[in-house]
Parts: C-alpha cells; sequence; structure tokens
C-alpha cells in the first residue's frame, strides 16, 4: 500500500516514475489560460491569510461548502477570514475522491510545506502556520509564482480594459511574463438591450468613437484589438453556450444592431444571427495577427436564478450544459477555413460526452501549416480532474496527436492552484507509464521523454509564439 501523496503520488509504475521525475518535474509552466488578477500581480500583493487567496472568488470550494451544509455567509458572505477557512476545513474530510481533496493538499504542500491532513482539528495550526508563512516577501503573489517555476502567464481581459497593470509587470518584472488575452463576450451578448447598451458606451468611450452602427462596432473592436495586440496579446478567449453559425446578411445584422442600440428586446433568431456575425468577425482579426483563438463551449450558467440576483455570476451555479454541438462547429470553422482565414485553435468541450466529437471535428482543420494548428484543449472546469483528464488525452491519442498536445492550464483564480499542473504531469505520465508496462508502447526512455517534456512546456512554448 502506497502513501497518500508521497514522492510517487498518481504514479504506478516505474515508468511512470522515471517519466516524472526526470522528465516532467523540471519543465517549467505556461499558464495560457487563467482568470488571475493582473493589478495583484504588478503590486506583488501579500495575503493577510490563506483564506484570501485560496477562498476569495473559488467556486469550486463555495460549492462543496454548501453541498456539505455550510451556510452561505461562509463562503461569499461577511463571516471573517478565520471562521471561513475553519468552515472549509471542516468540509475537505468531506471532499475525499473529489479533486478538491488532491489540490488541497499538494497545495498544501508544495507552497508551505504542510503534509498533515486539513481538517476541523489540524485547521488552526495550519492557519496560524501559512499566515507565518505568508508575511515573508517570498510568499508574495510574484514569489508564489516564481517557486513554481512560472515562466508565462495570460489574463483575461475585456476589451474595455485599459491594460495599466500589464504595462507595469512588462516594465517592472523579469522573472516572468504576464500577457492580456482578449476576451470580447460583452460585445456580443445582446440578450439584454440594457446591459449591452452600457456596455457599448463604455466600449466607444474607450475607443474614441461614435458606435451608431454595426461597422462602428467592428472598427472599435478592431482598435481595441491592436491595442491588445501592442501590449503582447496573442490569444483571444470566447466563453459559449455554443459555436454561432447561423446563415446572415450584412443588412440583416445592420438592422439588428440598430434595433438593440433603440433599446428593443431581439427575437432569438436576430439573437443567433448577431453572435455569429460578430463571432466570424472576431475570427477574422486574430487571423490576421496570427493569434490563437479559444473557445470554451459547453457551460449552462447561473442556473440558480434567486442566488444569481443576490451573488451575481461565477459564484457557483454553472453546470454542464447538454447542447448539439458537431452541426454549428463544423459550419463555423469550415466557413473561415473556406475564406482561408482559420487561426490556431483550441477548443474545450465541458461535456465529456462531447470528447470524440470534438477530437473528429477537429481533426478536419489540420491543414499542415502549424503542427497541432487545431487544438483539443485539456480538461476544462468539471473536467480538470483524473478520470477527466484521462478521457481528454485518451480521446486525443485516439483520433489525434497526444504528442502535439500544449497541455494544461490553471483556468484558475487563485495564486495557490499552480500544482494543478503538477497534477496533470502525473497523471500524464501515468498513463504512458501503464502503456509501457503493458507492452503497448515500446520501453524508448528518450522518445517518451521528449513526448512528455514536449507535452508539460515545448509544445506551448513553440505553438503561442508569445514574444512574437
Amino acid at each position: 500500500m502506497k502513501n497518500f501523496m508521497d514522492d510517487n503520488f498518481l504514479l504506478r509504475t516505474k515508468t511512470a516514475e522515471y517519466l516524472y521525475h526526470e522528465h516532467a518535474k523540471k519543465m517549467p509552466i505556461i499558464d495560457y489560460h487563467s482568470h488571475l488578477i493582473p493589478n495583484q500581480i504588478a503590486e506583488n500583493k501579500q495575503f493577510d491569510n490563506i483564506t484570501q487567496p485560496w477562498l476569495y472568488g473559488d467556486h469550486y470550494k463555495w460549492r462543496a461548502m454548501r453541498t456539505n451544509g455550510v451556510d452561505e455567509k461562509y463562503c461569499t458572505g461577511n463571516a471573517s477570514d478565520w471562521e471561513k477557512f475553519q468552515k472549509w476545513a471542516e468540509t475537505v474530510p468531506h471532499t475525499l475522491r473529489n479533486p478538491l481533496f488532491h489540490w488541497t493538499h499538494l497545495e498544501l504542500k508544495r507552497y508551505f510545506g504542510v503534509s498533515a491532513l486539513l481538517n476541523s482539528s489540524s485547521a488552526k495550526s495550519i492557519y496560524e502556520k501559512t499566515m507565518e508563512l505568508l508575511q515573508d516577501d517570498d510568499f508574495r503573489v510574484q514569489g508564489l509564482l516564481r517557486k513554481m517555476n512560472v515562466k508565462v502567464v495570460c489574463t483575461t481581459d475585456d476589451p474595455t480594459d485599459n491594460l495599466e497593470f500589464h504595462k507595469s509587470i512588462a516594465n517592472t518584472v523579469s522573472a516572468f511574463k504576464v500577457f492580456p488575452t482578449w476576451r470580447p463576450d460583452k460585445a456580443m451578448a445582446v440578450e439584454d438591450p440594457v446591459t449591452y447598451n452600457q456596455y457599448i458606451s463604455l466600449l466607444a468611450e474607450v475607443a474614441e468613437m461614435e458606435m451608431n452602427s454595426y461597422s462602428d462596432l467592428i472598427l472599435a473592436l478592431q482598435k481595441r484589438h491592436d491595442f491588445f495586440h501592442e501590449q503582447g496579446c496573442r490569444l483571444s478567449d470566447h466563453g459559449l453556450e455554443n459555436f454561432y453559425a447561423e446563415v446572415y446578411t450584412q443588412s440583416e445584422i445592420d438592422s439588428i444592431f440598430r434595433k438593440i442600440r433603440d433599446g428593443k428586446n431581439l427575437t432569438q433568431e436576430e439573437i443567433l444571427k448577431f453572435k455569429s456575425a460578430a463571432l466570424y468577425d472576431f475570427a477574422l482579426m486574430d487571423h490576421a495577427k496570427n493569434w490563437t483563438q479559444q473557445f470554451h463551449i459547453g457551460a449552462l450558467r447561473n442556473n440558480n436564478t434567486r442566488l444569481f440576483k443576490t451573488l451575481g455570476p461565477d459564484t457557483g451555479f454553472d453546470s454542464i450544459g447538454d447542447f448539439s454541438t458537431a452541426i454549428p462547429m463544423s459550419k463555423f470553422l469550415n466557413r473561415l477555413d473556406i475564406d482561408d482565414k482559420l487561426a490556431k485553435t483550441v477548443i474545450y468541450n465541458l461535456n465529456p460526452s462531447d470528447n470524440e466529437v470534438f477530437a473528429t471535428m477537429l481533426g478536419n482543420f489540420q491543414d499542415g501549416s502549424v503542427p497541432g494548428k487545431i487544438q483539443f484543449g485539456s480538461g476544462w472546469w468539471f473536467l480538470d480532474q483524473k478520470d477527466g483528464m484521462e478521457k481528454q488525452m485518451n480521446a486525443l491519442s485516439n483520433l489525434g496527436l497526444l504528442s502535439r498536445f500544449v497541455g494544461m492550464l490553471t483556468d484558475s483564480r487563485s495564486f495557490l492552484s499552480y500544482p494543478r499542473h503538477e497534477y496533470f504531469r502525473r497523471i500524464l505520465c501515468n498513463l504512458l507509464g501503464n502503456d509501457v508496462e503493458n507492452g503497448e508502447l515500446p520501453n524508448d526512455k528518450e522518445l517518451l521523454g521528449n513526448m512528455v517534456e514536449n507535452i508539460c512546456y515545448n509544445n506551448a512554448n513553440e505553438y503561442f509564439k508569445f514574444q512574437e
């Protein structure tokens, strides 16, 4: 019987142990998709206690706490930091077989050297030890990133953002790079005319232009796209229920834009046509600058209306959606391919039943111009756990080229989440190690070692080309 979370955690064979310790472990991290807060990096924020980087904004933990019968005041409410941590500590023993149990103890061990299990009995001593360590300059935000050997961080940013903190980081930090990611979702969120027009007015102000037509909208976004590129941005990101690929005419889109600018509600058909036009035009911008476009597909958001109205979005009330994806994805990618405007693309599914659909669809649009040009993204959100990662990598292996995979990301709001890369790397090495031990792959250490290093770091470094 193995000890919990020892040096060979998740590594079931000698080959897996070799691949992880000799190859995966040493590789730096490119975190090409995160929700980290740029101003906290620029200001090299110091946290008062572990609750602040660990529980503020972490809807994974909030969902578990609510499920465990914890009152909302200890999740998003006005309880003290200690009280929130205490309630999380009481919840952790109940997360056995949930990835939170692994993440929690990996993070305690890697950042703070804490090997004890977190529970109600150990909570006070762990809280005090981590609080003491967090007062050290090495445990400020930038130190936490250096500790995990992070070389690139990509944040998620709205087109209206002035990126002042990215500029500051670029001028003052040399140990790693922080780049913005273009996230124009609000520019196509036309379901609510009031909210949409407030956003468009802000965009017009930032772009310093009038916003009277759809062409004005695209011009304003192009100006901001240019600005993001100047600040090192090489990635866009789109969080969508599904791809939008309705047939439309330009005159229809012009009329729809005028209608919503007049504050009128759109029909469902008009909404889908507008989103289709906007998504296509966004893709043209990315292709023109040799960016990579990312699509996160399949979240059914804000299911609890009562708590959405009370707490707002991204507070733990989203789930896996069940959408028909193959046809709209094919139509969207095919139109861009026909026009020779299909940029490098990473697509993430949230419903595991779509793994093979996504993996086969992406193979349709590889064109030989870039290795792995169309990427099947890593297990995302509800799937960034052992079972989800294994299923994603098995589908990619069976239907594409795992060797060209750009690997893991954090998709996190927490500066303590980087052990998720270690988690992924151990799972990857274990998959390959099992195949070697079973005689399904050759015991070629150089071949396998190079593959592991490429997936952990080299592929992403070559694919995204952040420095160009």
